[in-house]
């Protein structure tokens, strides 16, 4: 536990150093003067609402895996919804592609009753369903902003064809049953390999889990129109006020805020940030940013629209993030552990 906790503080560490690294040269090659001026007439009323588009991001994404459990006959409470959402943030802010998170809502979905088969089902349907807004909603808000950059384009084109090529594999994978036992015997030839102790046992859960994942995957893949309708409303919801981050904190430099170029923007930089290179995407961010936002938005605005703009998107996952991990171990695992020395005792 105590290795894994410095492990997760150094590549926090890690992200943040690169991140703030990257931001340095910016305002190096801003108009620095200027660009703290900047920074002391910012209207604090535009800032706050900028937090509160993130801290709706955080909102949206909690109702959406409410729902998506519902819709599979189970229930969690909003608040422990938030609380995975939140607590997941944080390792999705210390790994590359946000990889991270992924697993950890998995296990604090397994916490709550629900089965790891069915859990991954869910939180893979998440992921889904934010490919499938990025897919559609791309051509649309270039068409309405008519601004687009070619790098953007071929950044689109590529994570549209890993998408399909992915979901092709998820069908004829797990499409029969069959499939499902063909891919636990080679799991198990590969774990007997490596220890033949309790094979049979864990070979024997893996295709239990597997088995259940194949049959959530189908029920969410089955939903009714509505359902995924209201799924893909959240979804919508969840990106686009993420995405209107940027604009609010244009709004409190007393600037153009550029709402469809900057909705576009962002975009294009969430499918770049899936590339597995920086912990959270760090100096990827900041980058791809001065190249998408230079293009429409003055110079001397840039080095502290991206510094605010990390702030908070970036490393208010990292701070709530890791508060909501330490009090979610403080009242689990100590309590637990506190509660069964007493039952000894």
């Amino acid at each position: 536990m105590a290795s894994s906790k410095k492990s997760d503080l150094k590549k926090a560490v890690a992200g943040i150093l690169i991140s703030l690294i990257t931001i340095i040269v910016i305002f190096k090659f801003t108009e620095t003067h200027l660009t703290w001026k900047v920074i002391y007439e910012l209207d604090i009323r535009f800032l706050v609402v900028a937090i509160v588009f993130h801290i709706f991001f955080w909102v949206f994404w909690a109702l959406r895996l409410k729902k998506l459990t519902e819709f599979l006959g189970m229930k969690i409470s909003f608040k422990y919804s938030l609380e995975t959402t939140l607590a997941s943030g944080f390792l999705a802010s210390i790994t590359p592609s946000s990889a991270g998170g992924e697993p950890l809502r998995v296990k604090m979905l397994n916490d709550s009753g629900i089965s790891f088969g069915v859990s991954s089902a869910i939180v893979l349907a998440e992921r889904l369903l934010d490919a499938i807004f990025f897919i559609s909603a791309l051509p649309f808000i270039i068409f309405l902003s008519d601004y687009t950059t070619k790098f953007g384009i071929y950044s689109g084109v590529i994570f549209t064809i890993f998408f399909i090529l992915f979901m092709l594999f998820m069908y004829y994978t797990f499409k029969d049953p069959k499939n499902v036992e063909k891919l636990s015997l080679r799991i198990s030839k590969i774990i007997k390999r490596i220890s033949s102790k309790k094979s049979d046992k864990i070979v024997s859960k893996i295709n239990s889990e597997l088995l259940l994942f194949r049959s959530a995957s189908v029920e969410l893949a089955t939903i009714s129109k509505i359902q995924f309708a209201f799924l893909y409303t959240i979804t919508a919801l969840i990106w686009i006020f993420e995405f209107l981050v940027p604009s609010a904190i244009l709004l409190s430099m007393k600037t153009d805020p550029h709402w469809l170029e900057s909705i576009v923007s962002q975009l294009f930089l969430v499918i770049i940030s899936l590339a597995p290179l920086t912990p959270g995407s760090s100096g990827i961010a900041e980058t791809g940013m001065l190249y998408f936002y230079s293009i429409f938005v003055g110079k001397i605005y840039l080095g502290s629209l991206i510094g605010l703009w990390r702030a908070i998107t970036y490393y208010s996952n990292l701070v709530v993030g890791f508060i909501v991990n330490v009090r979610i171990l403080q009242s689990r695992y100590i309590r637990n552990n506190k509660n069964e020395e007493r039952k000894s005792s």
